[in-house]
């Protein structure tokens, strides 16, 4: 308080100023004096350049409330300042408040180290400490201490923290958060965590446009530059503005075949092989749509930059076509948000040993992600703030009081544990089980398709997945349960149909003998 209040006494520019026909000599317009605040709370390390213009105009409401500026009329005692062109000025008597005092009870206090005089010896210049915004609460907690007695401490410098280690604490710290969302034992079930690149992470995390777009920092991995045209011509259809469009019939479909055809040749799927199984366990959270969100939002950020910004750009584009009215069918049979689902699915998510399966999996994971693009394809901010925390407190000077044992940090957050060789194999077999247990269990429940499509549905996860098959449906019995046999009537059996008419017997040659 006291400290802003100095640098904002000091900084502000004052001058003569006219209002109604009289005029005030060193004063300052109240516009002038949020223009002088912000900047210089912005280049504050206690603020930073977070602090926007609407918290200064609350800041100066506080400082018109307790007398620290008043109006040109000398009233204060109000929070009725405003961003406008009125006049202010500095009271005679000083704003600053007074630090509280304790009286001595003949006790001998224990001088608190100076924070901005190290002992001789002791340099401070290799210590990267980030500046934090710090609201009332948090200055409170730093500076009371000073107030009274208190015992002996010392300052545990920390040690500089490369980038490789806080790559390393960024892919720590999120496949913990996965594992936890996922509610996994442990992601050996799913994931090889030595195939994380925890660069990619970062870059993932920083690397975005105004748009969160990845940026990447190798430009020969871009799109290429046609196929980038042709996804905007359709997404901003009819608006085009990187190329005129022909007049001819058939144009958009044309332009959309380009499209699938580059995907489509693709070598792997832009969610990659190895994250295969990571994606198929968030199938099994689709009923809880936020856990969801944030089970792909994070398995997102394991993503090569390049798979990530091309996922980006072509979901957003499958979303815009799905709900533009504008733009002609493009197909004559099937409806454009399944054609869109059809088309790039399998570009997206599938199997190194493509199963049958796949496309089913693949067409329910795809669709959730057109839903929800904009959530899922974005930095979790939560996850970011905490690992930006983390980082900042192992690099900040820490205290040592006597007899406390401060000086070990806190061990950055394990993921995963050893397990033995049968275990593994084990977990690799049960991992996926829930959610395809799950999938299984919405195909036989599916009203809304024929029996034709679900026996061929059924059949294909038999085939793929027979154990799972074989818990659900132990025998032919509970199978058939499924398709219930109409009962035919037999039409009843007429009386008359029953009765012939007498014949009188008739001696035959063969009898008389």
């Amino acid at each position: 308080w006291n400290e802003i209040i100095e640098l904002f006494r000091a900084g502000m520019p004052l001058r003569k100023h006219r209002c109604r026909f009289k005029s005030y000599e060193r004063c300052f317009k109240a516009s002038e004096a949020v223009d002088c605040l912000h900047e210089l709370l912005g280049s504050n390390q206690n603020f930073g350049p977070e602090v926007t213009r609407n918290q200064t105009v609350k800041l100066l409401k506080k400082f018109l409330k307790n007398h620290v500026i008043e109006d040109i009329k000398g009233r204060w005692g109000k929070e009725d300042f405003q961003d406008d062109g009125h006049l202010y000025r500095f009271p005679p008597s000083s704003p600053l408040k007074p630090y509280p005092k304790k009286l001595s009870c003949g006790k001998e206090v224990i001088k608190f180290p100076d924070w901005d005089e190290p002992k001789a010896g002791t340099s401070q210049e290799h210590i990267p400490v980030k500046s934090l915004t710090m609201n009332s609460e948090m200055w409170y907690k730093r500076h009371s201490i000073a107030i009274g007695e208190v015992p002996a401490c010392k300052l545990v410098f920390r040690r500089e923290l490369t980038q490789t280690n806080i790559e390393e604490i960024w892919k720590s710290m999120t496949l913990s958060r996965l594992q936890k969302v996922l509610g996994l034992d442990s992601l050996d079930e799913v994931l090889d965590t030595k195939l994380v690149n925890s660069k990619h992470i970062v870059q993932n995390a920083y690397n975005v446009n105004k748009l969160g777009i990845v940026t990447l920092e190798d430009k020969s991995k871009e799109l290429p530059h046609w196929i980038l045209s042709a996804m905007k011509c359709l997404a901003n259809w009819p608006s085009c503005s990187d190329l005129k469009q022909p007049t001819y019939s058939g144009f958009e479909r044309d332009v959309f075949k380009t499209i699938v055809d580059y995907f489509g040749q693709m070598k792997e799927p832009l969610l990659t092989f190895h994250l295969f199984d990571v994606f198929v366990s968030v199938l099994g959270l689709l009923q809880k749509h936020s856990k969801a969100v944030e089970a792909l939002q994070i398995s997102c950020l394991l993503l090569p930059p390049e798979n990530r910004k091309r996922l980006q750009l072509l979901v957003r584009m499958m979303a815009r076509i799905s709900f533009n009215k504008d733009l002609p069918p493009l197909s004559e049979s099937v409806r454009t948000r399944i054609l869109m689902v059809q088309a790039f699915s399998r570009c997206i998510l599938c199997s190194k040993d493509e199963m049958d399966l796949d496309e089913l999996l693949a067409t329910k994971l795809v669709s959730f992600l057109m839903d929800n693009y904009q959530e899922i394809l974005s930095v979790p901010s939560t996850l970011k703030s905490s690992i930006e925390e983390h980082v900042v407190h192992l690099q900040r000077v820490q205290i040592k009081y006597a007899g406390a044992d401060t000086d070990a940090t806190f061990p950055p957050p394990s993921f995963c544990h050893q397990i033995s060789t049968d275990e593994f194999e084990y977990q690799r077999a049960t991992g996926s089980q829930e959610p395809l247990e799950a999938l299984l269990e919405e195909i036989a429940m599916n009203k809304e398709i024929s029996v034709k499509d679900k026996k061929k549905q059924l059949k294909q996860f038999q085939k793929s997945y027979p154990e799972v098959y074989r818990v659900r449906f132990p025998t032919p019995e509970t199978e058939a349960v499924l398709f219930p046999e109409k009962n035919k009537q037999k039409p009843p059996i007429l009386m008359w149909a029953l009765k012939k008419p007498f014949q009188p017997f008739h001696r035959t040659r063969s009898f008389r003998m």
